[in-house]
């Protein structure tokens, strides 16, 4: 994320509204895709390397509430609020909860309650950690 403050070389910035939101929402809009197809596999039995389902979900949400905070926050540090992270958290569940209704028509898979739980608590805690990073760096001042 940038500071969005008047050092920062205008070079380095995209120019154009369109940038500016592919910037902010682009990665988060790709790791919903990347969970979307995840989800999309049929008759997964189980995860490469004996991961258990509800970790993988967990880790997964938890980069989800880091990026889409990236997009509520309009990729600057500065507008990494508590408003902004409870956002980012919103649209995780809701994502969360589609997904899961999804898996409902994959053949070999289910929609699972506990799943849409680990989803949550992951963005939760993803965009509470970028919370607290950035009122950190608030109040020091410094880069963190």
């Amino acid at each position: 994320m940038t500071d969005s403050a008047p050092h920062t070389p205008a070079a380095s910035r995209p120019s154009s509204s369109w940038g500016r939101l592919i910037w902010a929402w682009g990665p988060a809009i790709a790791m919903m895709a990347a969970i979307v197809a995840a989800s999309s596999i049929q008759n997964l039995d189980e995860l490469p390397g004996g991961v258990s389902d509800k970790t993988a979900h967990f880790w997964s949400y938890f980069v989800l509430g880091v990026l889409v905070l990236r997009g509520t926050s309009r990729a600057t540090w500065r507008g990494v609020t508590i408003g902004a992270a409870v956002l980012a958290w919103i649209i995780c569940a809701a994502f969360g909860a589609s997904d899961e209704w999804h898996q409902f028509y994959v053949p070999g898979r289910e929609a699972d309650v506990v799943d849409w739980l680990a989803d949550t608590s992951g963005a939760a805690a993803g965009a509470a950690v970028v919370w607290a990073l950035a009122r950190a760096r608030r109040r020091t001042g410094r880069t963190v």
